[in-house]
């Protein structure tokens, strides 16, 4: 639901907040009391759309997107890895984007980080525009998070997606930066001052993805009268609030499904040399592939001319191309 914010104008009035399929009442009221905060949430929803394809590329599910809600389909109503890794980039799109909009002065109610000044244990001075990545996250909680808490979270799929939620979170808080800059003649050090900044959006989607490949499957337990997920398995060590959850396996994703919302892997690209995840034995889940010839052209030759620009010439070249049958 977060993704198709994407498909809106600017979201500037109040009625366009009553417009935005999928969000519940109490994200509408939300909407229209931040409405200045409403563009960036639409570009951290787009942010976790493009990084969720970028990373699932080369996999059987390669985070697809539908017309209809919810935009990723029906993987994320099942309460597989697929959907913890949704939640999870979702939640951090949104709070790495509201951060981003914070620092650069496009919102009133925020601005840079000011908690972070003075000197530091290292010698330098803290200057500058740090990201205030605090505010970024409270918006990312308050909005992303009151779906599942309105929903009363002590469901097993409200506790998994309030977790997966705060992992994506902490997928940027963890990995902060400091950055500085040099004062001093002729561009020595003498003065250096620094800033705290967010990770680029790439290295939280690959830290994810990591937590992707590793997540807990968990189940409900009880400890006195609250409910808490624990691993299913009891010889596996506790999930922290790092790792991303699951409470269900994950179809294969090889064949065409639209009652589990799987697309399959039929017209795909492979890769034929590959014995990994993109090679045709398992992207075409051994239903073999067609391969294909076609021309490519390039360019090739390439020189510089004086003064200033750069002539190359067309060069042809077949390449074989293969898809899933």
């Amino acid at each position: 639901y977060l993704a198709k914010l994407s498909s809106v104008g600017s979201i500037s009035e109040e009625e366009t907040c009553e417009k935005l399929k999928g969000l519940i009442q109490r994200q509408v009221q939300m909407c229209k009391r931040n409405l200045e905060v409403m563009d960036s949430v639409r570009r951290g929803a787009q942010l976790a759309i493009e990084e969720c394809q970028y990373q699932f590329r080369n996999r059987r599910w390669n985070c697809s997107t539908l017309d209809t809600l919810p935009v990723f389909g029906k993987v994320v109503t099942q309460g597989t890895r697929e959907a913890a890794f949704v939640y999870a980039i979702s939640s951090a799109g949104v709070a790495f984007a509201v951060t981003r909009a914070c620092s650069s002065g496009e919102l009133d109610k925020c601005g840079c980080d000011r908690t972070v000044q003075g000197g530091s244990p290292q010698g330098f001075q803290w200057s500058g525009c740090s990201d205030n990545i605090a505010y970024g996250v409270a918006f990312s909680q308050s909005f992303v998070d009151i779906r599942e808490r309105s929903k009363g979270a002590s469901s097993n799929r409200a506790l998994m997606n309030l977790h997966n939620n705060e992992a994506g979170r902490k997928a940027i808080l963890n990995n902060m930066r400091v950055e500085c800059k040099c004062h001093g003649v002729s561009g020595s050090c003498e003065f250096k001052t620094c800033w705290k900044a967010m990770p680029p959006f790439r290295k939280v989607g690959n830290v994810l993805k990591e937590k992707f490949d590793g997540a807990t499957e968990v189940e409900q337990s009880e400890i006195g009268s609250t409910k808490v997920l624990v691993p299913k398995n009891s010889q596996f060590k506790p999930h922290t609030d790092e790792d991303l959850v699951y409470l269900d396996s994950s179809p294969d994703f090889c064949d065409h499904d639209l009652k589990n919302g799987v697309l399959g892997t039929s017209g795909r690209q492979c890769n034929k040399t590959s014995k990994a995840i993109d090679g045709c034995e398992l992207m075409c889940c051994g239903r073999g592939f067609h391969t294909d010839e076609v021309e490519v052209v390039e360019r090739c030759s390439c020189k510089f001319h004086w003064c200033c620009s750069v002539k190359c010439k067309p060069c042809h070249r077949v390449v074989e191309i293969h898809t899933c049958r």
